[in-house]
C-alpha cells in the first residue's frame, strides 16, 4: 500500500510539473505551460506563463436554466482539464469578421480563460488583473480568439481573464417571465468568480481592471454605471465602446415581435420549446442590416443589448455618470478615427451626385451643424463623399458619445485617446484596428487583412505599455482629460498628446446630435 501511495504521489508530482494546477472555489483545475516569446521591444518580463482555459463559472444555461439568471458552478470531484477553450455562445460560422473569433460547440458556455505568469512567480504575488470582455454587437464574438490570448500581458506581469457570456436573444432578449439582462448577469457572476478565485492564480482581487472593445467597450461602461457592480473592479479601459442602453419599451417590443414571428407565447415555456437554431434564425432575420437601416441604427441603437430595466440597470449609463456612479474609478476611453468608414467605402459612385449638404442631412446632421462640420473635417471631405459619410457615422455612433461621457464624468479620473494610425490595408483607422495593438499581438493570425503588411511594432509597444501602466497603477502615462486643456493621446506614427483632439466632432455635439 505504501509503495502504491508513493507511486501515486510521484505521478501527481509529474503531472503538476507538466501541467500547472490551481485550486478554485469549485474544484481543482489543470492548465498548460507556455513559453512567451517577446515579439517587439516593449516592456519585457516573465517569459514563461500558464493558461487555464474554459473553466466554468456557472452551470450550463440549458434545460431549466435556459433564459434563467446564471447559477454558480457546483463543486466537482477530481481535476478539471482546462487545456482547451470551452464552448462559446457564438454558434457556427460567424462569417466575415475583422477579428478571428472561432465558435466552439457545447453547452457549458459560461466559462473563463485565465492567463497567468508561472506559479513560481505568481503565487501570493498580488499581481494586477485584466478582465477582458469581447465585442460582437452583443450577438456575436468569442473569447477563444487568438488575439485575446493573454500571453503578452502575463509577460508584463498582468494576470489576464477573458470571459464567455450569453449573446443575442438568449443573453439580452425580453421574455415576459424571465430575468432581464441575462448577459449582464453573466458578466457580474464571472466578475464575482474573479473576486473569489484570482488570488489563487497570482492576481490581486483589489486590482482588477475591466476592458473591452466595441460591444465589450460598451459592456465595461455599462458596468461602470451600475451600482451593483462597483465592488467587482477598480478601473475601466473602454476601446471603441458601443453603449446599448436599450429602453425597456424597445426591448419588450423586440421580444414580442420575435415571439410573434416564431408563433409562440413570449414566455420561458413558449420560447424554451424551440431549438436554439430556430430562435437564432429568426433573430438574424429581424436584425438583418443593410445600408438603408443605417439611420435607424444611429438614432435608435441596437435592439439587443443591455437594457434599462429599472432593476439591474436603473437608468441610462450617461445619467449614472452624471449622478457620480463610478466616479472614484479611473477610466480610459477612445475610438479609432474611422470606425464605420468600411460601411461606406464602396459607395463612392452612388454618392457622387448627392450634394454634401443633402448627404449630411440623410445621415442625421442638423442643418445648422453642416457648414462647421465640413470645415472641421476638411481633410476627410477632400477624400470623397464615401469617406465623409463614414466619418459622420463614426462620429455619431462613437466619438460624440466619448465627448459626452467625458463631460458627464466631470472631474472623475478619466483619460481620452484617439487611434489615428491608418491601416496599411484600408488606408484609414477602422473598427477593430486598435485591438491587436492593445494586446501586442501583431504577429498573430489574420493580421494583414485588418492592418496591412508590416504594421508598426513600435506603436503596439506604446499602446500596450500604456495599457499595462494603467492596469498596474491606474495611470496610462499622459495627462488626464479636463475641460480646460482637453488633452487626449493620439496614437499614430509618431504619437502625440493633443489639445482638443476631438475638436472636429464638436459641431455635432453643439447641436445635441
Amino acid at each position: 500500500m505504501e509503495n502504491a501511495q508513493t507511486t501515486a504521489d510521484l505521478g501527481a508530482a509529474e503531472a503538476a510539473a507538466d501541467h500547472p494546477e490551481v485550486q478554485t472555489s469549485a474544484g481543482r483545475v489543470r492548465g498548460l505551460w507556455r513559453d512567451t516569446t517577446p515579439p517587439g521591444s516593449g516592456p519585457r518580463g516573465n517569459l514563461r506563463s500558464a493558461a487555464f482555459l474554459g473553466i466554468p463559472f456557472a452551470e450550463a444555461p440549458v434545460g431549466e436554466l435556459r433564459f434563467a439568471a446564471p447559477v454558480p458552478k457546483a463543486p466537482w470531484q477530481g481535476v478539471f482539464d482546462a487545456a482547451a477553450f470551452g464552448p462559446t455562445a457564438q454558434r457556427g460560422d460567424p462569417g466575415v469578421t475583422l477579428i478571428p473569433e472561432p465558435s466552439v460547440p457545447g453547452e457549458s458556455t459560461l466559462n473563463v480563460n485565465v492567463y497567468t505568469p508561472s506559479p513560481e512567480v505568481a503565487t501570493g504575488a498580488g499581481l494586477p488583473v485584466l478582465v477582458y470582455i469581447h465585442g460582437g454587437g452583443y450577438f456575436a464574438g468569442s473569447p477563444a480568439s487568438p488575439w485575446y490570448d493573454g500571453r503578452n500581458f502575463t509577460r508584463d506581469g498582468v494576470v489576464t481573464v477573458t470571459l464567455s457570456y450569453r449573446l443575442g436573444f438568449d443573453g439580452f432578449g425580453w421574455i415576459e417571465d424571465a430575468p432581464s439582462n441575462r448577459g449582464v448577469r453573466d458578466w457580474l457572476l464571472a466578475l464575482e468568480w474573479v473576486q473569489q478565485n484570482i488570488a489563487a492564480f497570482g492576481g490581486d482581487p483589489a486590482r482588477v481592471t475591466i476592458a473591452g472593445q466595441s460591444a465589450g467597450g460598451g459592456a465595461v461602461m455599462t458596468l461602470l454605471g451600475m451600482e451593483k457592480a462597483q465592488h467587482l473592479f477598480h478601473g475601466v479601459y473602454a476601446i471603441s465602446g458601443a453603449l446599448a442602453d436599450v429602453s425597456a419599451a424597445r426591448s419588450e417590443e423586440f421580444g414580442l415581435r420575435l415571439a410573434a414571428e416564431l408563433g409562440v407565447a413570449p414566455t420561458r415555456a413558449g420560447l424554451g420549446a424551440l431549438s436554439e437554431d430556430r430562435i437564432l434564425e429568426v433573430q438574424k432575420k429581424l436584425t438583418a442590416f443593410d445600408g438603408g437601416d443605417m439611420g435607424d441604427l444611429v438614432e435608435n441603437g441596437l435592439p439587443l443589448g443591455p437594457s434599462v430595466d429599472g432593476d439591474l440597470i436603473l437608468r441610462p449609463t450617461p445619467e449614472s455618470f452624471r449622478e457620480g456612479i463610478g466616479s472614484g474609478k479611473p477610466l480610459v476611453l477612445g475610438a479609432t478615427d474611422d470606425e464605420f468608414t468600411m460601411a461606406t467605402a464602396d459607395a463612392g459612385k452612388a454618392m457622387a451626385l448627392v450634394p454634401k449638404g443633402v448627404l449630411l442631412g440623410k445621415l442625421g446632421v442638423p442643418k445648422e451643424a453642416r457648414a462647421p462640420y465640413l470645415a472641421a473635417n476638411a481633410d476627410v471631405v477632400a477624400k470623397g463623399k464615401a469617406r465623409l459619410a463614414g466619418r459622420v457615422l463614426t462620429d455619431r455612433m462613437f466619438r460624440v458619445a466619448i465627448l459626452r461621457i467625458l463631460a458627464d464624468r466631470g472631474t472623475a479620473p478619466t483619460w481620452a485617446y484617439r487611434f489615428s494610425w491608418p491601416s496599411g490595408h484600408f488606408g484609414f483607422a477602422e473598427h477593430c484596428l486598435d485591438v491587436p495593438f492593445f494586446f501586442d499581438c501583431l504577429d498573430g493570425p489574420a493580421m494583414e487583412p485588418l492592418a496591412g503588411p508590416n504594421p508598426p511594432q513600435a506603436l503596439a509597444d506604446e499602446v500596450h505599455a500604456a495599457a499595462v501602466a494603467f492596469i498596474a497603477d491606474g495611470d496610462p502615462g499622459w495627462a488626464r482629460y479636463d475641460d480646460a486643456a482637453r488633452i487626449a493621446r493620439v496614437y499614430d506614427t509618431p504619437s502625440r498628446d493633443e489639445a482638443d483632439a476631438y475638436a472636429s466632432v464638436r459641431p455635432l455635439l453643439a447641436t445635441g446630435r
